[in-house]
């Protein structure tokens, strides 16, 4: 096969791993908590001012997540006894303590997510990217008190390097590539790291920026994803992940709806609500 980074390996081939307690289904919610410099263009809700600066529109959408959104999603997750995996940039840390305080004391797993939404990982040489990634891990222990097991990249943006240095620098696990319902080994060159699933398309960005959905129609595409895997995991483990931006979902209009779909989930008796670090602790344990 010609990608480097993992082996071609069907789902319909592979031996069963049972789950904690008995569960059938793992989900997850990674709860993505961004930080946009000013003044660099980015994610945006209206294009055509999106090479202002400044560009009161579209900053302002986006900063409605860390202002507002986000702490209504803690509430709802709270309310369903939901820990979010918490996909960070290192510079939340700085600009948004507040946010990082809540979120430990919740308990929140804590995944990497790069500097900043504004700086991507693509095109950089191998040691510019080591020292990136080591300044990031740097920054999760001081602020969190733990080194990030998980890793995204900014947009799901990485270098050919990428998954070598997660291995070499303590990862145990990457969301880029969101090609499986299942974990999966990947192939550094040297060291261990895996793939947890996670959706490129349920997910709020493509779903309500690429594909136009309301909000309802993004909870029942949450549902139906969830509905399905719940069928296939009568026979065969399945994991889903579920991400969210709260200037996104984080809108009430956006919310509601969404908090359909998660009573819908927080239903069945037997699905594990897990965070990705403990999805990938499992996998870890199980697979060897």
């Amino acid at each position: 096969m010609e990608i480097p980074f993992y082996e071609y390996t069907p789902i319909v081939e592979r031996p069963r791993l049972q789950l904690p307690d008995g569960k059938r289904l793992a989900v997850w919610i990674g709860l993505n908590i961004e930080h946009y410099a000013y003044g660099q263009p980015a994610l945006s809700l209206a294009e055509f001012t999106a090479h202002l600066v400044p560009d009161p529109l579209n900053y302002g959408w986006r900063d409605y997540g860390p202002r507002v959104g986000v702490w209504r999603l803690m509430e709802l997750l709270d309310r369903h006894g939901i820990r979010a995996s918490a996909i960070v940039n290192a510079d939340v840390f700085a600009n948004y303590p507040q946010i990082v305080a809540a979120g430990r004391e919740r308990g929140w797993a804590w995944v990497g997510h790069g500097q900043n939404n504004s700086r991507w990982h693509a095109g950089m040489e191998r040691e510019e990217e080591r020292g990136l990634l080591t300044e990031i891990v740097s920054a999760f222990i001081s602020a969190t008190g733990a080194r990030p097991r998980g890793w995204l990249g900014p947009a799901l943006t990485s270098t050919a390097n990428t998954v070598d240095l997660l291995a070499e620098l303590g990862f145990d696990y990457t969301l880029d590539w969101a090609n499986d319902d299942q974990p999966y080994g990947m192939k550094p060159s040297s060291g261990r790291l895996i793939s947890i699933p996670y959706s490129s398309e349920v997910n709020d960005i493509p779903a309500f920026l690429l594909h136009h959905q309301t909000g309802e129609q993004f909870a029942q595409s949450v549902i139906d994803q969830f509905d399905v895997l719940y069928e296939e995991s009568a026979t065969s483990t399945r994991v889903m992940g579920i991400g969210i931006h709260p200037f996104l979902v984080g809108q009430p209009f956006r919310t509601k709806p969404f908090a359909r779909a998660l009573e819908h989930i927080v239903a069945r008796q037997d699905v594990w609500l897990a965070t990705s670090d403990e999805i990938a602790a499992w996998y870890l344990e199980a697979a060897e």
